[in-house]
């Protein structure tokens, strides 16, 4: 303000203030940042804000009181509020934040889960020893270690570095291989009927011995049925050959009996013949098999792939200068050309202790023979170690064994160093996390870290152990004598891979999974229950709206669905922090798909539309969930996938317009025939929807005042789903055709009630009355005696009854 002396002539405050309002109103009062002199002396003369109605010089008045600093000091009457500042700001306290943690065998406790190179997770898992098909209990331990393993990588987001050994080299698949070659050579010379004959009783002796001698209940079951199969072939073939019966039917039990007895045989070939194999390839041959078989039924679970495999075979270098090391380090010593473990020596350093996980085993024989392997357990094996707790680190190779050079001759690994060499050599001398089956624990597990830090002179090899928990068989210990030995290719038989996964996901890692028949059904349960969310929702999402239609007002129930929606996100958050519980994770998930599905009944009860994207951005969080958990593969952002082996990644995107169409065109042709009263097509549209669709994986389902839910799922579901739909049909049938059929002989015996005379009615019954009156009616009981007035009045009763039903 340039001039404001005219303002000094006038007394009056409202005339004042009126024109200094004229003034301004004609002038750029609000350029520049500060007030000048003349403001600040105008602004001095007013005693308060100028009324609403001088607008220019109210906002004025209101620019001037924001950028005239110290305008606390004035005077009450005539102050204004000082320079506006932000005021102070404060951060929020929040929350605790979980933090993840893990049962470590190493304390048999929960432990705050620490890497120790930053975000970075060095992992070794003790792959399998390959001789034989993989079963269940490698799946337990497999699939439990990739669900923990992807929770690790996808939800938490560490660096996971994965490494898994295979066991090429070991006593199981030396004489398992040794066994099948001599087999092999036995079958190619033919023998005959006769010579088979005679083997098979020589190499039941040994075998009736060894029978004898084994105290396993589970084994001498197994051996007692062999024994049986094999009594029960060798009749046949001895009255065949003493009958002198044709050569055909001779060779065709001689055939039988050799099927039956290989075993038998294998270990009598086994017995005589054994130590002139010494060809290396011969022993190479059979876990090559059966580690392609392993890495298919790992592909066939969903099982993700290590990142390193290492195979002993492919390290012994590497394993004969880990020996050494130890060897320099005097916690090993050679015996006979054999190296061993020096318990007591590591277990008396100050810097030391041995059985780290479990201390109460040492000492158990029986668990440290099993530990050195089948071929290792002689007398004069165990003769060579300084105590019976040593375990073998290099074992000097028999006859019919592979070999390697080594500076104590002629040999091959033990058991428990391969994997202490393999993962120091890919790990280091320290790592996070070592995982592997809970029987593992005691022997191996616990050589493996003497050994270790042995070699690297530390106590630290292993930060967390982790050990998956055992498997059973409907209660039952899995055993071949108890024939339920199932392999991965028989489970998948009879159940998808992901309900598979869904099952080991309800239960926790580390405890016994009872492998059952219920335990699936609550796994098929589940998945069933997610993916028909899966499929509403995707229905919801598919119905037309323009692009701001999809946001839609929030109601008191779409606040009440978020807000269990992030009670839910935030209770799998802790159930995953503690010890990765997959089983209470997905409880929450359960509970909030049930919230979801009330609340998609009530607003479809009230006939109106459920919010589109609270329901989608649910159904993301699952579907992401779920795939975090390898429970779903491919890259469909929302259920499970409907193609298999992502042939139909982009089915439903393709199909699904031409599916719409049909659905409504199906839609006005009902509403037609309703009209109409044409049966005959509203049958057609029927026929549709329940016999030709589901054969092609598609799903209708008629609502009423609602368009028509279109769903795909997979042919097997629906067609079981008819199937179980015709059966309960049948079922209801046949009980109104029971009701009927009950009403009808009601209704024939009354008709045939009807047609006795009531005269007659009584006489029939001798037993009960002796005497009776002209009309028919009883006078005496069975005994002579007169009837008593209560039971006469109450016997007219039923004589009146009959008269009239007579009558009608």
């Amino acid at each position: 303000m340039a001039d404001y002396g005219f303002l000094l002539c006038i007394s009056e405050d409202a005339r004042r203030v009126e024109a200094l309002n004229e003034y301004l109103s004609s002038r750029s009062y609000l350029a520049g940042y500060g007030p000048s002199q003349a403001d600040t002396e105008a602004f001095s003369l007013l005693c308060g804000p100028p009324p609403d109605q001088h607008v220019h010089a109210l906002r004025w008045y209101k620019h001037i009181a924001t950028l005239k600093p110290q305008m606390n000091d004035q005077t009450p009457e005539c102050s204004t509020k000082g320079k506006r500042v932000q005021p102070p700001w404060s951060p929020p306290k929040g929350t605790d934040i979980s933090k993840l943690c893990l049962y470590n065998s190493l304390t048999r406790t929960k432990e705050v889960f620490v890497p120790q190179r930053g975000n970075r997770v060095l992992w070794y898992c003790c792959g399998p020893t390959v001789y034989d098909a993989s079963h269940m209990g490698h799946a337990r331990s497999y699939i439990s270690f990739d669900i923990l393993r992807r929770i690790l990588k996808n939800y938490f987001k560490y660096d996971v570095f994965y490494c898994m050994n295979i066991t090429d080299i070991d006593d199981k698949i030396i004489k398992r291989a040794r066994q099948n070659y001599l087999l092999e050579q036995y079958r190619e010379k033919k023998p005959s009927a006769s010579e088979i004959l005679q083997d098979v009783f020589t190499a039941i002796e040994p075998f009736k011995a060894k029978l004898a001698e084994t105290t396993d209940p589970d084994k001498k079951q197994m051996l007692e049925r062999l024994d049986a199969a094999v009594n029960a072939a060798l009749g046949p073939l001895q009255v065949a050959v003493q009958s002198k019966a044709a050569d055909a039917s001779i060779q065709n039990q001689a055939e039988v009996l050799l099927e039956e007895a290989k075993d038998l045989l294998s270990d009598w070939l086994d017995s005589q013949f054994g130590s002139q194999v010494t060809e290396n390839s011969i022993f190479s041959l059979l876990p090559k098999y059966w580690e392609g078989e392993f890495h298919k039924d790992m592909a066939a679970l969903n099982v993700l792939p290590p990142d390193v495999l290492t195979r002993v075979s492919e390290y012994v270098p590497e394993i004969v200068a880990f020996v050494r090391r130890i060897v320099d380090n005097s916690y090993g010593y050679e015996s006979n050309g054999s190296v061993y473990f020096d318990t007591a020596k590591f277990d008396a350093c100050p810097s030391h202790s041995y059985a780290k996980l479990v201390p109460e085993a040492v000492g158990d024989q029986k668990a440290l023979q099993e530990g050195e392997g089948d071929l290792s357990i002689s007398a004069d094996r165990l003769s060579e170690k300084r105590s019976q707790n040593d375990f073998a680190l290099w074992k000097a190779s028999k006859p019919g064994e592979p070999s390697w050079d080594s500076p104590w001759g002629k040999g091959r690994p033990g058991w428990h160093i391969e994997c202490s060499a393999m993962a120091g050599s890919i790990l280091g001398e320290s790592m996070d996390i070592h995982g592997g089956g809970f029987d593992l624990r005691f022997p191996h597990h616990d050589n493996e870290l003497a050994q270790s830090e042995a070699y690297f002179e530390n106590d630290h090899w292993v930060r967390y152990f982790l050990h998956t928990g055992h498997l059973t068989i409907a209660g039952c210990k899995m055993s071949k004598s108890l024939k339920n030995f199932i392999t991965i290719k028989d489970a998948l038989a009879k159940h998808s891979a992901r309900q598979l996964r869904l099952a080991f996901l309800m239960h926790s890692w580390k405890d016994t999974l009872d492998y059952s028949n219920n335990t699936m059904e609550s796994a098929i349960q589940y998945e069933k229950f997610i993916n028909e969310f899966f499929l509403n929702v995707k229905d919801i999402l598919r119905s037309p709206t323009d692009i701001t239609g999809q946001f839609e007002k929030w109601e008191a129930e779409e606040i009440e669905l978020n807000k269990s929606f992030n009670e839910k996100k935030a209770s799998v958050h802790e159930a995953l922090c503690d010890n990765i519980d997959t089983r209470s994770a997905l409880e929450e998930m359960r509970a909030l798909v049930g919230q979801s599905n009330t609340y998609m009944a009530a607003r479809g009860s009230a006939k109106l539309p459920p919010n589109r994207m609270l329901l989608e951005s649910i159904a993301l969080y699952l579907t992401d969930m779920l795939k975090t958990f390898g429970a779903i593969e491919g890259t469909e952002p929302i259920g499970f996938p409907v193609g298999k082996n992502g042939q139909n990644a982009d089915l439903e995107n393709t199909v699904m317009p031409y599916l719409s169409v049909l659905s409504d065109f199906r839609e006005e042709v009902r509403k037609i025939a309703r009209e109409k009263k044409v049966t005959e097509l509203l049958q057609l549209c029927d026929l549709l929807r329940d016999d030709t669709l589901p054969e092609l994986g598609v799903r209708l389902e008629d609502r009423d005042g609602l368009p028509t839910g279109v769903k795909l799922v997979d042919k097997e579901t629906l067609l079981k789903e008819r199937e179980e739909k015709k059966k309960l049909e049948e079922e209801k049938k046949k009980k109104k055709e029971e009701a009927a059929r009950k009403k009808q002989e009601q209704e024939m015996a009354k008709l045939a009630k009807m047609k006795v005379k009531p005269s007659e009615m009584f006489r029939s019954e001798t037993d009960k009355y002796s005497s009776f009156d002209e009309m028919g009616f009883p006078t005496h009981d069975a005994e002579g005696k007169e009837l008593s007035k209560g039971l006469t009045k109450k016997l007219r009763k039923l004589y009146e009854a009959q008269e009239k039903l007579y009558n009608e």
